[in-house]
Protein backbone atom coordinates (compact mmCIF):
# COMPACT_ATOMS: atom_id res chain seq x y z
CA UNK A 1 0.00 0.00 0.00
CA UNK A 2 1.02 3.52 -0.90
CA UNK A 3 2.94 5.52 2.05
CA UNK A 4 1.67 8.70 2.54
CA UNK A 5 1.86 11.88 4.50
CA UNK A 6 -0.73 12.18 7.57
CA UNK A 7 -1.77 14.58 10.47
CA UNK A 8 -3.57 13.74 13.77
CA UNK A 9 -5.94 16.67 14.57
CA UNK A 10 -6.36 16.40 18.45
CA UNK A 11 -4.26 13.98 18.62
CA UNK A 12 -3.94 14.28 22.85
CA UNK A 13 -7.78 13.18 22.83
CA UNK A 14 -9.49 10.06 23.37
CA UNK A 15 -10.19 9.58 20.13
CA UNK A 16 -6.79 11.25 19.34
CA UNK A 17 -4.31 8.67 20.52
CA UNK A 18 -6.82 6.04 19.89
CA UNK A 19 -5.91 6.88 16.18
CA UNK A 20 -2.62 6.32 17.44
CA UNK A 21 -2.98 3.20 18.68
CA UNK A 22 -5.36 1.50 15.25
CA UNK A 23 -2.18 2.79 12.90
CA UNK A 24 0.19 0.86 14.77
CA UNK A 25 -2.03 -1.95 15.54
CA UNK A 26 -3.21 -1.66 11.30
CA UNK A 27 0.56 -1.20 10.24
CA UNK A 28 -1.08 1.86 8.44
CA UNK A 29 1.79 3.18 5.57
CA UNK A 30 2.56 6.56 6.66
CA UNK A 31 5.86 8.04 5.97
CA UNK A 32 5.90 11.43 8.19
CA UNK A 33 2.98 11.87 10.71
CA UNK A 34 2.03 15.43 12.24
CA UNK A 35 0.35 15.61 15.44
CA UNK A 36 -1.71 18.66 16.08
CA UNK A 37 -3.71 20.10 18.95
CA UNK A 38 -4.39 22.83 21.11
CA UNK A 39 -1.97 25.66 22.12
CA UNK A 40 -2.42 23.79 25.97
CA UNK A 41 -1.38 20.40 24.52
CA UNK A 42 1.52 21.40 22.46
CA UNK A 43 4.47 20.01 23.54
CA UNK A 44 3.67 16.81 24.70
CA UNK A 45 4.46 13.56 23.41
CA UNK A 46 2.79 11.04 22.21
CA UNK A 47 4.03 7.77 20.72
CA UNK A 48 3.15 5.54 17.20
CA UNK A 49 5.37 2.51 16.05
CA UNK A 50 7.43 3.12 18.42
CA UNK A 51 8.54 6.69 17.30
CA UNK A 52 8.00 10.07 19.71
CA UNK A 53 5.73 12.55 18.02
CA UNK A 54 5.76 16.02 19.74
CA UNK A 55 2.52 17.64 19.52
CA UNK A 56 2.42 21.08 17.40
CA UNK A 57 -0.12 23.83 18.57
CA UNK A 58 -2.98 23.60 15.32
CA UNK A 59 -2.81 26.80 13.81
CA UNK A 60 -4.53 28.12 10.35
CA UNK A 61 -0.50 27.44 8.92
CA UNK A 62 -0.62 24.18 9.95
CA UNK A 63 -1.57 22.66 6.67
CA UNK A 64 0.88 24.34 4.53
CA UNK A 65 2.93 21.36 5.12
CA UNK A 66 2.77 18.55 2.90
CA UNK A 67 0.05 16.06 3.91
CA UNK A 68 -2.43 14.44 2.00
CA UNK A 69 -5.05 12.83 4.89
CA UNK A 70 -5.75 14.48 8.31
CA UNK A 71 -7.82 12.43 10.60
CA UNK A 72 -9.52 15.23 13.18
CA UNK A 73 -11.13 14.49 16.14
CA UNK A 74 -11.08 17.75 18.02
CA UNK A 75 -14.70 18.37 18.19
CA UNK A 76 -17.40 20.58 15.66
CA UNK A 77 -16.34 24.12 16.16
CA UNK A 78 -12.25 23.06 15.44
CA UNK A 79 -13.44 21.14 12.42
CA UNK A 80 -15.67 23.96 10.53
CA UNK A 81 -12.71 25.88 11.37
CA UNK A 82 -9.99 24.22 10.11
CA UNK A 83 -11.17 21.67 7.48
CA UNK A 84 -11.94 24.07 4.84
CA UNK A 85 -8.49 25.30 5.17
CA UNK A 86 -7.10 22.10 5.05
CA UNK A 87 -9.08 21.31 2.49
CA UNK A 88 -8.59 24.21 0.27
CA UNK A 89 -4.79 23.38 0.59
CA UNK A 90 -5.51 19.86 -1.24
CA UNK A 91 -5.30 18.10 2.11
CA UNK A 92 -8.09 15.36 2.31
CA UNK A 93 -9.96 15.48 5.78
CA UNK A 94 -11.64 12.77 7.52
CA UNK A 95 -13.36 14.13 10.12
CA UNK A 96 -14.84 12.41 13.29
CA UNK A 97 -16.82 15.22 14.77
CA UNK A 98 -20.63 15.93 13.73
CA UNK A 99 -20.21 19.01 12.13
CA UNK A 100 -20.12 17.69 8.26
CA UNK A 101 -22.12 14.67 8.35
CA UNK A 102 -25.72 15.85 6.92
CA UNK A 103 -23.68 18.41 4.61
CA UNK A 104 -24.87 17.58 1.25
CA UNK A 105 -21.57 17.91 -0.33
CA UNK A 106 -19.66 16.14 2.17
CA UNK A 107 -19.76 11.82 2.21
CA UNK A 108 -20.59 9.99 5.24
CA UNK A 109 -18.86 6.78 4.94
CA UNK A 110 -19.15 3.00 6.45
CA UNK A 111 -16.25 1.35 4.48
CA UNK A 112 -18.44 -1.90 4.40
CA UNK A 113 -21.34 -0.23 3.69
CA UNK A 114 -20.57 2.63 1.00
CA UNK A 115 -17.36 2.98 0.11
CA UNK A 116 -18.55 3.73 -3.11
CA UNK A 117 -19.48 7.35 -1.53
CA UNK A 118 -15.92 8.04 -1.33
CA UNK A 119 -15.67 9.55 -5.36
CA UNK A 120 -17.79 12.10 -4.37
CA UNK A 121 -15.51 13.92 -1.80
CA UNK A 122 -14.59 17.36 -2.33
CA UNK A 123 -11.65 17.21 0.29
CA UNK A 124 -13.80 16.79 3.39
CA UNK A 125 -15.55 13.03 4.19
CA UNK A 126 -17.49 12.79 7.38
CA UNK A 127 -17.12 9.42 10.19
CA UNK A 128 -20.85 8.71 11.31
CA UNK A 129 -22.14 8.70 14.71
CA UNK A 130 -20.82 5.90 16.81
CA UNK A 131 -24.09 4.02 17.47
CA UNK A 132 -24.56 4.46 13.59
CA UNK A 133 -21.75 2.87 12.34
CA UNK A 134 -22.02 -0.47 14.30
CA UNK A 135 -25.60 -0.96 13.19
CA UNK A 136 -25.07 0.34 9.55
CA UNK A 137 -22.38 -2.58 9.39
CA UNK A 138 -25.00 -5.05 10.43
CA UNK A 139 -27.79 -3.77 8.72
CA UNK A 140 -26.83 -3.12 5.13
CA UNK A 141 -25.99 -6.56 3.90
CA UNK A 142 -30.28 -7.14 5.37
CA UNK A 143 -30.77 -4.24 3.28
CA UNK A 144 -29.77 -5.51 0.32
CA UNK A 145 -31.00 -8.74 0.12
CA UNK A 146 -34.18 -8.38 1.46
CA UNK A 147 -34.88 -4.53 1.79
CA UNK A 148 -35.58 -2.62 4.60
CA UNK A 149 -38.98 -1.18 5.81
CA UNK A 150 -38.81 0.42 9.58
CA UNK A 151 -35.98 0.00 11.87
CA UNK A 152 -36.48 0.32 16.30
CA UNK A 153 -33.34 1.72 17.78
CA UNK A 154 -32.80 1.31 20.84
CA UNK A 155 -29.62 1.83 22.23
CA UNK A 156 -27.30 1.15 25.58
CA UNK A 157 -24.24 3.64 25.37
CA UNK A 158 -21.16 3.30 27.77
CA UNK A 159 -19.41 6.63 28.96
CA UNK A 160 -16.44 6.80 27.35
CA UNK A 161 -19.01 7.82 24.67
CA UNK A 162 -18.83 11.20 26.11
CA UNK A 163 -15.59 11.67 26.30
CA UNK A 164 -12.75 12.20 29.42
CA UNK A 165 -15.63 13.31 31.44
CA UNK A 166 -17.79 11.22 31.52
CA UNK A 167 -15.45 8.34 32.10
CA UNK A 168 -14.87 10.45 34.96
CA UNK A 169 -18.11 10.99 36.57
CA UNK A 170 -18.77 7.20 36.51
CA UNK A 171 -15.10 6.54 38.03
CA UNK A 172 -15.73 9.09 40.64
CA UNK A 173 -19.83 7.79 41.19
CA UNK A 174 -18.66 4.52 41.79
CA UNK A 175 -16.37 5.55 44.35
CA UNK A 176 -19.60 6.96 46.35
CA UNK A 177 -19.38 10.99 44.79
CA UNK A 178 -21.81 13.46 42.71
CA UNK A 179 -19.65 14.87 40.47
CA UNK A 180 -22.11 15.10 37.79
CA UNK A 181 -19.55 16.89 35.42
CA UNK A 182 -20.65 15.72 32.50
CA UNK A 183 -24.49 14.23 33.30
CA UNK A 184 -27.44 15.88 34.82
CA UNK A 185 -27.66 12.69 37.30
CA UNK A 186 -25.66 10.05 38.70
CA UNK A 187 -24.41 7.51 36.43
CA UNK A 188 -22.95 4.65 38.43
CA UNK A 189 -25.80 3.01 39.35
CA UNK A 190 -28.37 3.93 36.89
CA UNK A 191 -29.53 4.52 33.22
CA UNK A 192 -29.90 7.94 31.83
CA UNK A 193 -32.88 8.15 28.80
CA UNK A 194 -30.71 11.22 27.81
CA UNK A 195 -27.53 11.31 25.16
CA UNK A 196 -27.15 14.96 23.93
CA UNK A 197 -30.03 17.81 24.40
CA UNK A 198 -33.42 17.57 24.01
CA UNK A 199 -34.83 18.45 20.52
CA UNK A 200 -38.48 20.25 19.79
CA UNK A 201 -39.66 17.25 18.79
CA UNK A 202 -38.99 14.69 21.87
CA UNK A 203 -35.73 13.26 20.37
CA UNK A 204 -32.47 13.79 21.78
CA UNK A 205 -30.11 14.98 19.00
CA UNK A 206 -28.11 11.32 19.43
CA UNK A 207 -31.58 9.91 18.48
CA UNK A 208 -31.59 11.94 15.62
CA UNK A 209 -28.36 10.99 14.65
CA UNK A 210 -28.89 7.72 14.09
CA UNK A 211 -32.30 8.42 12.31
CA UNK A 212 -31.12 10.90 9.64
CA UNK A 213 -27.52 9.28 9.23
CA UNK A 214 -28.79 6.09 8.65
CA UNK A 215 -30.78 7.60 5.67
CA UNK A 216 -28.24 9.50 4.16
CA UNK A 217 -26.29 6.59 4.54
CA UNK A 218 -28.51 4.09 3.06
CA UNK A 219 -29.28 6.72 0.65
CA UNK A 220 -32.82 5.69 1.71
CA UNK A 221 -35.24 8.88 2.61
CA UNK A 222 -38.34 6.46 2.98
CA UNK A 223 -36.89 4.49 5.62
CA UNK A 224 -39.00 4.97 8.77
CA UNK A 225 -36.92 4.62 12.08
CA UNK A 226 -36.97 5.65 15.92
CA UNK A 227 -34.69 5.36 18.37
CA UNK A 228 -34.47 5.81 21.79
CA UNK A 229 -30.58 6.09 23.40
CA UNK A 230 -29.63 5.54 26.72
CA UNK A 231 -26.09 6.15 28.55
CA UNK A 232 -25.38 2.81 30.78
CA UNK A 233 -23.01 2.78 33.81
CA UNK A 234 -20.18 0.82 31.73
CA UNK A 235 -16.81 2.72 30.66
CA UNK A 236 -16.84 1.24 26.71
CA UNK A 237 -18.54 -0.12 24.11
CA UNK A 238 -21.63 0.49 23.07
CA UNK A 239 -24.69 -2.04 22.67
CA UNK A 240 -27.70 -2.26 20.67
CA UNK A 241 -31.24 -3.67 20.62
CA UNK A 242 -32.67 -3.71 16.85
CA UNK A 243 -36.29 -4.48 15.34
CA UNK A 244 -35.99 -4.16 12.07
CA UNK A 245 -39.25 -5.04 9.89
CA UNK A 246 -37.51 -6.31 6.24
CA UNK A 247 -39.31 -5.78 2.89
CA UNK A 248 -39.42 -9.83 2.07
CA UNK A 249 -39.57 -12.97 3.78
CA UNK A 250 -36.72 -14.73 5.60
CA UNK A 251 -35.51 -17.71 7.21
CA UNK A 252 -33.19 -17.50 10.10
CA UNK A 253 -30.53 -19.63 9.51
CA UNK A 254 -30.52 -17.57 5.84
CA UNK A 255 -30.05 -14.51 8.29
CA UNK A 256 -27.37 -16.07 10.41
CA UNK A 257 -25.56 -17.03 7.74
CA UNK A 258 -25.67 -13.92 5.62
CA UNK A 259 -24.06 -11.68 8.56
CA UNK A 260 -21.55 -14.53 9.51
CA UNK A 261 -20.21 -14.17 5.58
CA UNK A 262 -20.37 -10.25 5.80
CA UNK A 263 -17.49 -8.07 6.11
CA UNK A 264 -16.57 -6.62 9.94
CA UNK A 265 -18.97 -8.75 11.37
CA UNK A 266 -18.40 -11.54 13.85
CA UNK A 267 -21.42 -13.46 14.36
CA UNK A 268 -21.74 -14.66 18.18
CA UNK A 269 -25.30 -16.66 18.36
CA UNK A 270 -25.89 -19.12 21.20
CA UNK A 271 -27.70 -18.17 23.60
CA UNK A 272 -28.51 -21.23 24.83
CA UNK A 273 -24.80 -21.92 26.22
CA UNK A 274 -24.22 -18.40 27.11
CA UNK A 275 -22.74 -17.18 23.43
CA UNK A 276 -23.67 -13.29 22.64
CA UNK A 277 -22.24 -10.54 22.34
CA UNK A 278 -20.90 -8.66 25.63
CA UNK A 279 -19.74 -5.25 25.61
CA UNK A 280 -16.49 -6.16 27.66
CA UNK A 281 -15.48 -8.56 24.96
CA UNK A 282 -16.05 -5.89 22.35
CA UNK A 283 -13.55 -3.61 24.02
CA UNK A 284 -9.98 -2.87 22.33
CA UNK A 285 -10.94 -4.92 19.22
CA UNK A 286 -12.72 -3.76 15.46
CA UNK A 287 -15.44 -5.93 14.24
CA UNK A 288 -19.43 -5.31 15.16
CA UNK A 289 -20.46 -8.35 17.49
CA UNK A 290 -24.38 -9.52 16.37
CA UNK A 291 -26.24 -11.93 18.31
CA UNK A 292 -29.74 -13.14 19.97
CA UNK A 293 -30.89 -13.21 16.32
CA UNK A 294 -34.46 -14.00 16.58
CA UNK A 295 -37.90 -13.90 14.43
CA UNK A 296 -39.99 -11.14 15.77
CA UNK A 297 -43.47 -12.72 16.20
CA UNK A 298 -45.55 -9.37 16.43
CA UNK A 299 -45.32 -8.74 13.28
CA UNK A 300 -44.48 -10.04 9.26
CA UNK A 301 -40.88 -10.14 8.41
CA UNK A 302 -40.01 -8.79 11.55
CA UNK A 303 -36.58 -8.97 13.27
CA UNK A 304 -34.50 -8.67 16.32
CA UNK A 305 -30.50 -8.33 16.34
CA UNK A 306 -28.28 -7.67 19.22
CA UNK A 307 -25.30 -5.54 18.08
CA UNK A 308 -22.29 -4.68 19.99
CA UNK A 309 -18.73 -2.90 19.18
CA UNK A 310 -16.26 -0.72 20.68
CA UNK A 311 -17.51 2.81 20.35
CA UNK A 312 -13.89 4.74 20.82
CA UNK A 313 -12.15 2.25 18.22
CA UNK A 314 -14.46 0.96 15.43
CA UNK A 315 -17.57 3.70 16.22
CA UNK A 316 -14.57 6.38 15.75
CA UNK A 317 -10.82 6.14 15.45
CA UNK A 318 -11.00 2.57 13.34
CA UNK A 319 -13.99 3.58 11.36
CA UNK A 320 -11.71 6.90 10.24
CA UNK A 321 -8.45 5.08 9.55
CA UNK A 322 -10.31 2.20 7.45
CA UNK A 323 -12.21 5.09 5.40
CA UNK A 324 -8.20 6.28 4.19
CA UNK A 325 -7.14 3.29 3.80
CA UNK A 326 -10.15 2.64 1.64
CA UNK A 327 -8.68 6.06 -0.17
CA UNK A 328 -5.39 4.66 -0.38
CA UNK A 329 -6.45 1.16 -1.83
CA UNK A 330 -8.52 2.72 -4.27
CA UNK A 331 -5.89 4.99 -6.17
CA UNK A 332 -7.65 8.07 -4.31
CA UNK A 333 -4.42 10.10 -2.67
Amino acid sequence: MKKINLAVVGATGMVGRTFLKVLEDRDFPFETLYCFASKKSAGEVVTCKGKEYIVEELTEASFDKAIDIALFSAGGDISLKFAPIAAAKGVIVIDNSSAWRMDPNVPLVVPEVNPEALSAHKNIIANPNCSTIQAMVALKPLYDKYGIKRIVYSTYQAVSGSGVKGVYDLEEGLKGNHPKLCYPHDIAGNCLPQIDVFLDNGYTKEEMKMILETKKILGDDSLKITATAVRVPIFNSHSESVNVELSSAFEINEVKSLLSNSPGIVLQDDPQNGIYPLAADATGTDPVYVGRIRRDESLENGLNLWIVADNIRKGAATNTIQIAETLIERGMV
